[in-house]
């Protein structure tokens, strides 16, 4: 009977040999066969990022930090891990049910024992598969929601940051670690978390059933399991380095494309004339990826290859030994079958483990990357007792009160400013280029803060105004006006979201840009263009006064505001900024010696002080530094900076 087993059912193993280990016991993918995460031979990196060290190296993370972003899902936490521990614990079931039907259903005609242990092999497969769904659905809630916090928080935190701080940082940069990094980090702590809980389950307890079905031949794996998990972990190697350089082409190929094809860089390379050497430039790259891809494809057909051949050596060496006296020990064929089974699920769980010093690496990268933004100190913080104030009942007078402002503990940009707005009147502030004058504008709407003295409005400390009442009290358009990709009636709501179509319409004659608008296809549902290209700069300009005229803000910061117009253009929109001003306080950053001429007092900055200040008319006779600008600067609407 025994002999009749061996001839008859030797194919069964044969092709379980080749697929069982790839899936798991009873070709169940899943925890229990270690064929979902950390496993794979090779599918992850086997060597830590020098680039992840480098970070973790500047920038350690404690484990206890970590920690503290899953504590509030300690439950969830701990379901999960019984979970992956029981579909791992089941799942082991199924060899013994195969050769309890080999064994004994089979030789002794047992209908009825047949029937019940394939029915249960069944059964623990849709078992597994229900445990594995609701494990998933546990795990990726738990990490979407910790993530979900994580990247909220950033966000605010990087609002929160002064203006400096984005113009010395690449925007890039704080994107990547916004989306890329959090990303990448929910995958790597979710997947490294419930994969090594899987792996460690599955490897010690297919270990156990393993020596439990004979021992002798569990000493023998021992013996296969090295070389093949050194020769597939060798060839994980190699496609890692040819896919780390193929990375570093993509990348450079997607920068090319986004700053090439981008409004700016086409405008950029058309007029410089670099469009021949750009395309060389792509050519080549796009050259280097062919052959990257293809060495990355012939890696992995590798080690594809590898795993055929390591899968297809284990149950072979098995058979071997089972059919030598000394070593097979009178093994039957259920037993046989059983134990091919189970030594071959045993490979992914090792190989995942041995992994997890890498994927922990990459996880503390991710984590550290998130905390150092995170662990930047707001120079511009919000009041812990604000004062509100109500916009409609701002006189609008603004007081300078001995000011210094520095850029990261660098020369103090502004030195003592002692400077009084009356409420109503318009300053405009001349000087030479980095002389202070933007900065000094920059305080009023606290996109920066003063190092020493205070900035009030009708006495309070703008510093202690709440912040969204400050943005309602303080106007900016700035000599870089940034419309967002949508249509002028999205731009326009970014004032006011409640403002109806006729209250946008004034806005924009206000701005004198009304016009321009109403014969555009679809009017106020024009779209932008990308950074407002779709518009001159002039049109651009008028845009974003416009939006400011909306707010009806009673204090106006305008640094260089119609700095892109023509002198036609410009004389329209001065006239409607007059307007606009007319019984409000307005901060002029001038650009032009129109503007000036219409100030109420005119202030020259020099090196970060005040160095001249007074009426237009009075500054012009007194020879001193504002006659001499003027004077440099020739016509009327000439330059002043």
């Amino acid at each position: 009977m025994t002999t009749t087993h061996r001839t008859g059912l030797l194919r069964t193993p044969a092709h379980g040999g080749g697929g069982v280990p790839a899936d798991g016991p009873g070709g169940t993918p899943g925890p229990g066969g270690g064929g979902g995460t950390g496993g794979g031979g090779g599918t992850r990196p086997a060597r830590p990022d020098p680039a992840d060290r480098e970070q973790l190296a500047r920038r350690p993370v404690s484990p206890r930090r970590i920690a503290a972003l899953f504590a509030p899902h300690r439950a969830t936490t701990a379901l999960v891990v019984v979970l992956i521990t029981a579909s791992s614990v089941v799942n082991l079931a199924q060899p013994f049910l195969v050769r309890g039907i080999i064994d004994d259903a089979l030789p002794d005609g047992d209908t009825r024992l047949l029937l019940v242990l394939s029915a249960s092999m069944v059964g623990v497969a849709a078992v597994t598969a229900v445990i594995g769904v609701v494990q998933t659905w546990l795990a990726t809630t738990m990490g979407q929601r910790v993530m979900h916090a994580l990247r909220v928080r950033l966000f605010t935190h990087l609002q929160a940051q002064s203006l400096g701080f984005f113009t010395r940082t690449r925007g890039g940069e704080v994107q990547s670690r916004l989306t890329h990094d959090i990303a990448g980090m929910q995958s790597v702590v979710t997947s490294s978390a419930t994969g090594v809980a899987s792996n460690l389950t599955t490897a010690v307890a297919t270990a156990v059933a393993m020596v439990a079905l004979s021992p002798a031949m569990s000493l023998i794996s021992l013996l296969v399991l090295p070389p093949a998990v050194w020769l597939s972990r060798r060839v994980a190697l190699i496609r890692r380095d040819v896919t780390d350089e193929r990375q570093r082409e993509l990348a450079a190929l997607h920068t090319q494309v986004e700053e090439g094809l981008s409004v700016s860089g086409v405008r950029l390379a058309k007029t410089l004339g670099t469009t021949g050497r750009d395309a060389a430039r792509f050519t080549e790259r796009s050259e280097r990826l062919v052959g990257l891809e293809l060495r990355s494809q012939l890696a992995g057909r590798w080690r594809m290859a590898t795993m055929q051949i390591v899968f297809a050596a284990i149950p072979a060496v098995i058979y071997l030994a089972a059919g030598f006296p000394a070593t097979g020990g009178g093994m039957t064929i259920g037993t046989l079958v059983a134990f091919t089974a189970l030594q071959g699920a045993v490979f992914r769980p090792v190989m995942g483990l041995l992994n997890i010093g890498v994927q922990w690496v990459a996880a503390l990268a991710f984590f550290s990357r998130i905390f150092e933004y995170l662990d930047l100190e707001p120079q511009v913080v919000p009041p812990a007792a604000p004062v509100r104030l109500d916009p409609a009942t701002v006189r609008g007078e603004v007081r300078f009160e001995g000011v210094r402002c520095a850029y990261e503990e660098g020369a103090d940009v502004l030195r003592g400013i002692d400077l009084v707005l009356p409420a109503g009147s318009t300053t405009a502030v001349v000087g030479p280029t980095g002389s202070g004058k933007s900065t000094l504008g920059s305080l009023l709407p606290r996109l920066n803060d003063v190092t020493r003295g205070r900035v009030t409005i009708d006495g309070v400390d703008v510093r202690d105004i709440e912040p969204a009442d400050l943005a309602r009290i303080v106007g900016v358009v700035s000599q870089e006006t940034y419309l967002v990709h949508a249509t002028v009636r999205a731009n326009l709501l970014l004032a006011d979201p409640d403002a109806s179509d006729a209250e946008l319409w004034r806005a924009l004659g206000a701005a004198r840009i009304a016009d321009t608008v109403a014969g555009l296809p679809d009017g106020l549902d024009t779209p932008v263009g990308a950074r407002g290209h779709r518009f001159s700069g002039g049109e651009q300009q008028r845009l974003a006064i416009a939006r400011t005229v909306l707010r009806n803000p009673p204090v106006l910061v305008l640094d260089e505001a119609t700095s892109a117009l023509d002198n036609t253009t410009e004389a329209q929109v001065q006239e409607a900024l007059d307007r606009l001003a007319a019984g409000r306080t307005t901060l002029t950053i001038a650009h032009r010696l129109s503007t000036v001429e219409r100030a109420d007092q005119v202030v020259v900055v020099a090196g970060g002080r005040i160095v001249e200040r007074g009426a237009p008319r009075e500054l012009r006779g007194a020879g001193g530094p504002f006659a001499l600008l003027a004077a440099r600067t020739g016509p009327e609407h000439a330059t002043v900076a």
